[in-house]
């Protein structure tokens, strides 16, 4: 007679396949859950605010990707004379400036020491068209570059053209005021890399707008030399602060420099939330001042008129001299009325953009556009595809339909939820239109405007040459 043990055995016989698919089902599960639990670890909330958070992950999603993308960054040495020749003559950069204390510290200018208590070291007299050099700067030490020139996927061509152009304003010999562009093109030609794709994977970066490189034989003269409009030339990607819209097909706008270079991502997270935290009593301001005889600035008299007469609108009017008694040349005036302004009214000036568009973001200040031409056409690769998101647009290119408008009205129209959101989403845009330090450490938790550039560029290289995955 069989023990009660026994009779179960052929039981375990009989179910052995159906508990061995059991058996390597768990095993299964095991390894899946014990892969989840080491390689995707969760986000612990408890350690991070909502805010910083997104913010964190949004950017360092973005910074990995350009990381990981097989793309390298090769920079000429360029002839003295194309960009530290120019730097060394600092006093006859510009007719009306004298550049030195703004070419030092690679560009991003004399020190400021009492703009801010929080992130000290980061804030620098910024002179607005000097994007070239700083851009310089930050591609000498970035991870991306590259040595060997076999390897590069992208060719930066250090010109400082913006320096170039503000040196030759009022040389009325045009043959001698084209001179070092039609060089630097005959450099371009003889160099054995340009032959690879006939420069269409090189770039320069501009610091002033492309309209002081666009001057043609039928146009008016305003000082321009004629470097865009060169052949060569014209196979070049161009980063300038102000494309043009109409024309400007290899042109690619960049941020204006603002006076923020952080050297982390928690000096630049302390300003933001700094920023977020801000009290802003004033619904809108205006800084800027009039401008006679300019179509395009002609708003800029109806814009100080209406904040002039508005309680709720701080208006900072400037004059067309420097000088201690001007507060439009203090980073800590203009910052000051912008961080405690809802938001701040963009006119165009002497042309379509500004560097007050990036001073606001910087601020946490939401810009209202009069002109699509002021951010909208040109800064695609740093700015929201829906404009909505960040900014206001009151059209002021159509005959008088912005004086119809009283602005103080339209801005009250906008429900507190949506203003709020709007300005976390400028706050949020920060990083990507700010210039790190040149000697920043490379932490990967935030992308700025050079990094931005570098991944959209290579993009826009491989796109158009066909050349491998796009980014």
């Amino acid at each position: 007679m069989l023990s009660k043990k026994q009779s179960q055995l052929p039981i375990f016989v009989i179910n052995n396949s159906s508990f061995k698919s059991s058996f390597f089902f768990i095993i299964f599960l095991t390894a899946w859950f014990f892969f989840l639990f080491y390689w995707l670890p969760p986000t612990n909330p408890k350690h991070i605010s909502h805010h910083r958070t997104h913010h964190l992950i949004s950017n360092h999603v973005i910074n990995n990707h350009v990381r990981r993308q097989p793309f390298s960054v090769y920079i000429y040495d360029l002839p003295p004379e194309f960009n530290l020749g120019l730097v060394k003559n600092c006093h006859h950069l510009n007719v009306y400036t004298d550049m030195c204390p703004h070419v030092a510290n690679h560009g991003l200018g004399q020190p400021l020491e009492h703009i801010s208590a929080v992130s000290p070291g980061c804030w620098f007299a910024t002179h607005q068209f000097i994007a070239e050099m700083i851009f310089h700067a930050r591609l000498e030490n970035h991870p991306l570059r590259t040595w060997d020139p076999s390897r590069a996927t992208l060719f930066y061509v250090p010109f400082y053209g913006g320096l170039y152009a503000s040196s030759n304003f009022r040389e009325t010999n045009l043959t001698a005021r084209d001179d070092l562009a039609v060089r630097f093109s005959e450099f371009l030609k003889s160099q054995p890399w340009w032959q690879r794709a006939n420069g269409k994977d090189h770039f320069v970066v501009l610091g002033r707008t492309a309209w002081d490189f666009m001057r043609t034989a039928s146009g008016p003269d305003f000082g321009a030399n004629t470097l865009l409009n060169l052949p060569r030339v014209q196979n070049v990607s161009v980063l300038t602060v102000e494309r043009n819209p109409w024309r400007g097909s290899n042109q690619h706008g960049i941020p204006y420099p603002s006076y923020f270079h952080p050297s982390t991502s928690s000096q630049m997270l302390t300003w933001q939330q700094k920023m977020r935290l801000s009290k802003r009593p004033n619904l809108f301001t205006f800084i800027g001042a009039p401008r006679k005889g300019l179509e395009k600035a002609a708003i800029r008299d109806e814009l100080i008129k209406q904040c002039g007469q508005s309680t709720r609108c701080k208006l900072l009017t400037c004059s067309n001299r420097s000088g201690a008694s001007n507060k439009c040349y203090s980073p800590s005036e203009i910052l000051g009325v912008m961080s405690k302004s809802q938001f701040c009214l963009q006119a165009p000036g002497d042309s379509f953009t500004r560097r007050s568009t990036f001073d606001s973001v910087l601020a946490g200040c939401i810009p209202v556009f009069f002109s699509q031409h002021t951010a909208y056409t040109q800064y695609a690769w740093y700015l929201p595809q829906d404009a909505e998101e960040y900014s206001v647009y009151i059209n002021g290119e159509e005959g008088n339909n912005a004086r119809r408008k009283r602005i103080e009205d339209e801005l009250m129209k906008i429900p507190t939820k949506r203003v709020e959101k709007m300005r976390n989403k400028v706050i949020d845009l920060i990083p990507r239109v700010t210039y790190k330090h040149p000697n920043a450490s490379d932490d990967g938790e935030f992308e700025d405007a050079v990094d931005v550039a570098l991944a959209a560029i290579a993009n826009h290289v491989r796109s158009i040459l066909g050349r491998g995955l796009v980014l």
